[in-house]
């Protein structure tokens, strides 16, 4: 982790070398945005290098490529503003532009969160000596899995699923926009959808599934950690054993999250603009989506909670009986005997009070994922709902729904 130099190139060949237990006892880092074969890719054509992702000159590509490129070919015999036109459709605004941009963009804000929060594992030491080469295993498995060709080659797959029903829903279209040309012999798509059919569908696809797959990765390396052995102390300040700066780690997917919410708030907005949706299906819809995005980091985080609640039981448990212990002697001082069972003597002996220890572990919460860790990427999640509901359903109503629902 802090051994390990964040510009080194993990792939390949590479990524089964680079998880070993260092000199110093700690373990590989787990770079999040490296290697796989669209990394390097990326690499050949120069749009970034092993130490330096260059996030904002890729989106700029990648934004020029799916939403430059055909509202460019969407020009010619149409108003830009008109209805059906380029500029007013809010799904390739949604899709093409601002998922599109926040994909890449998160990949640098992932990387640096997540590498930091493993590393606090290697700096604390959470991991105990006789733990650390299985510690090195997972991490090794994960650039592996990170690193799959298989992976991105289904990736790939979905996104050509996902052009075909795009080119089967373009000729069933009943109205001609900018992607079709509606007519009684049967619908024409135009070089604008066309590009979108097969360059800028098949890329938002592409990053959205390419970035789940390497959260689900990061998601099992977690998951394997939490079943070794690891050092926490029921006391912690944090109030988690010691484990409350991976709480924070969601937010690391604001980014990203905003990119996901941003695509299917369009869809809902689409049906807005057609009055199709109450106000009660559209809360429904805010809090099921939340739902669904704090399920998505609540999986890997949940795995500590039977750590961390053996630890608290064995802990109430032991404190438990020095405080009897301690309490029994404390009651002899005063009486002279102890008032519950005393049969005879009991042994003397200098025993330090517990009962602060007691209190701060029966604090102790079992549960990493909370409210307030996540309130940053609950907004990245909720924000483009309420924007788009806001085009139809009265404002105020929108944002208290919003509120509450972040205050929840």
């Amino acid at each position: 982790m802090d051994g390990a130099d964040p510009g080194a190139k993990t792939s390949g060949s590479d990524a089964a070398d680079a998880a070993p237990v260092s000199r110093q006892g700690r373990i590989a880092e787990f770079l999040a945005a490296h290697g796989g074969p669209f990394f390097e890719l990326q690499a050949r054509l120069k749009l970034l290098h092993a130490n330096a992702l260059q996030s904002g000159k890729r989106a700029l590509v990648f934004v020029a490529l799916a939403w430059g490129v055909p509202f460019l070919l969407s020009l010619p015999g149409s108003f830009p503003l008109e209805q059906g036109a380029f500029l007013s459709d809010p799904g390739v605004w949604a899709k093409f532009f601002i998922a599109i941009a926040a994909f890449v963009l998160a990949e640098q804000q992932v990387e640096r969160g997540l590498r930091i929060k493993l590393g606090q594992f290697s700096r604390a030491p959470l991991i105990a000596p006789t733990s650390m080469p299985s510690a090195a295993r997972a991490i090794s498995d994960a650039l592996k899995q990170r690193d799959s060709g298989l992976a991105e080659a289904v990736c790939l797959a979905l996104a050509a699923v996902a052009a075909l029903l795009s080119f089967l829903n373009f000729h069933t279209s009943p109205a001609s926009f900018w992607a079709v040309e509606h007519a009684a012999e049967g619908n024409r798509i135009t070089a604008a959808g066309w590009w979108s059919i097969c360059v800028s569908l098949p890329l938002f696809v592409f990053l959205f599934l390419r970035g789940v797959w390497r959260h689900f990765v990061w998601a099992r390396l977690l998951r394997k950690i939490a079943r070794l052995e690891l050092r926490l102390v029921a006391t912690h300040p944090d109030g988690k054993g010691g484990l409350g700066f991976l709480s924070q780690y969601p937010n690391a997917y604001m980014f990203f999250v905003f990119g996901m919410s941003a695509a299917i708030a369009a869809a809902v907005m689409k049906h807005l603009l057609q009055e199709t949706l109450s106000m009660t299906t559209f809360s429904m819809i805010m809090s099921g989506w939340l739902a669904i995005v704090v399920a998505f980091f609540a999986y890997p985080l949940s795995a500590f909670s039977k750590p961390l609640a053996q630890l608290k039981e064995s802990g109430l448990l032991m404190l438990g009986v020095q405080a009897t212990r301690f309490q029994r002697a404390a009651e002899r001082k005063v009486l002279g005997r102890n008032v519950a069972a005393d049969p005879g003597p009991e042994p003397e002996e200098e025993l330090a009070d517990p009962g602060k220890l007691f209190d701060a572990t029966s604090k102790l919460s079992t549960v990493l994922i909370s409210r307030s860790a996540v309130v940053p990427v609950a907004a990245a999640a909720l924000i483009p709902f309420a924007v788009a509901g806001a085009t139809r359903l009265p404002y105020k109503e929108v944002f208290s729904v919003l509120k509450k629902l972040l205050l929840l």
